[in-house]
């Protein structure tokens, strides 16, 4: 365990996403005696938002079995569906189910999908560290903010005695799996959302966009947010009940809605059952995704919970 947090702290310790590709640490296999056994290579894409812990449990993986090499990418939800409905690779990351139309297009490729959820993850609304007057913010006005055709340009025109600034916007790109959460519980329907925005599939230009611009809003996971919690602030949402600051106590307990939601991985069912790295790979996943998800800012999957997604393998 002190291994692998100093390991996590030298990957995370420089912002969540500044390692684009999983590199494999040297040493002898720690494992249960057939680290070397096993070889090939593991591609994994899709969501930035679930990248942190799937390049965490790579790490770990790759230090008990050197000869495996596992890459890890972030091309957003639907970018990792578009690559792994084709066959291209053998896990997507995802922060929302699988769509009817990708479910589709690997029914017509023979492809089938072992889904497995790994964590609860809850986006967060941020402003710059230099914002003083919005203390929340309701989900209607998050709405009136981002639904399409908007007409929302400055502070004031969401509430009258707030400064008449024009709000700078920052927010995931159309291929997020956090994009179509965020419209979908937010706007009221996945995908609906007004352009003019700064949009990216890196988190970290979204964080750094925020924390550059006194008058900015934007939204992305919580685990972002916690890595940057000094350069920015969460804006409590009020969604009927009050607001409420997103924690991972908030998150888990089912208070901070409606913006908190299951993370998922979808493995390539041939791959599983046909190449033992890729078994083995999953199986390592899912035994210490709790532990991993905890260390880099996520929240655990209740026991029972991670039980029924274990017993899918």
């Amino acid at each position: 365990m002190l291994q692998r947090r100093a390991r996590l702290r030298r990957l995370f310790g420089v912002g969540l996403l500044s390692v684009l590709l999983v590199a494999g640490c040297g040493g002898q296999s720690q494992g249960n005696g057939v680290g070397e056994e096993l070889s090939g290579t593991i591609r994994i894409d899709g969501s930035s938002t679930v990248y942190p812990i799937s390049q965490a449990v790579a790490e770990e993986f790759m230090y008990e079995y050197p000869e495996v090499n596992v890459t890890v990418g972030f091309s957003g939800t639907g970018g990792g569906f578009k690559k792994s409905t084709a066959g291209e690779i053998e896990i997507s990351d995802a922060s929302r189910p699988i769509k009817e139309e990708e479910l589709a297009m690997a029914e017509q490729n023979g492809i089938e999908f072992i889904e497995l959820q790994v964590a609860i993850d809850g986006l967060a609304v941020v402003v710059n560290s230099g914002n003083d007057f919005v203390d929340f913010l309701t989900v209607d006005e998050l709405k009136k903010i981002w639904e399409p055709g908007s007409t929302v340009k400055y502070w004031s025109d969401v509430r009258p005695e707030w400064p008449q600034e024009e709000i700078k916007l920052y927010g995931p790109g159309p291929d997020s799996g956090t994009f179509d959460y965020f419209t979908e519980a937010v706007v009221g329907e996945s995908g609906a959302s007004r352009a003019d925005y700064t949009a990216s599939e890196d988190d970290n230009v979204l964080v750094t966009g925020v924390a550059g611009d006194k008058y900015s809003l934007g939204y992305f996971g919580y685990a972002y947010y916690e890595a940057n919690k000094d350069k920015i602030k969460a804006v409590p949402i009020d969604g009927g009940n009050g607001p409420v600051e997103p924690t991972a106590e908030s998150i888990n307990q089912g208070a901070y809605t409606p913006l908190s939601r299951p993370l998922y991985i979808y493995v390539n069912k041939e791959y599983y059952e046909t190449r033992p790295e890729v078994k083995t790979f999953v199986q390592y996943y899912m035994d210490i995704v709790s532990d991993i998800a905890q260390e880099v800012g996520f929240v655990p999957l209740p026991d029972d919970v991670l039980a029924e997604q274990k017993a899918k393998l």
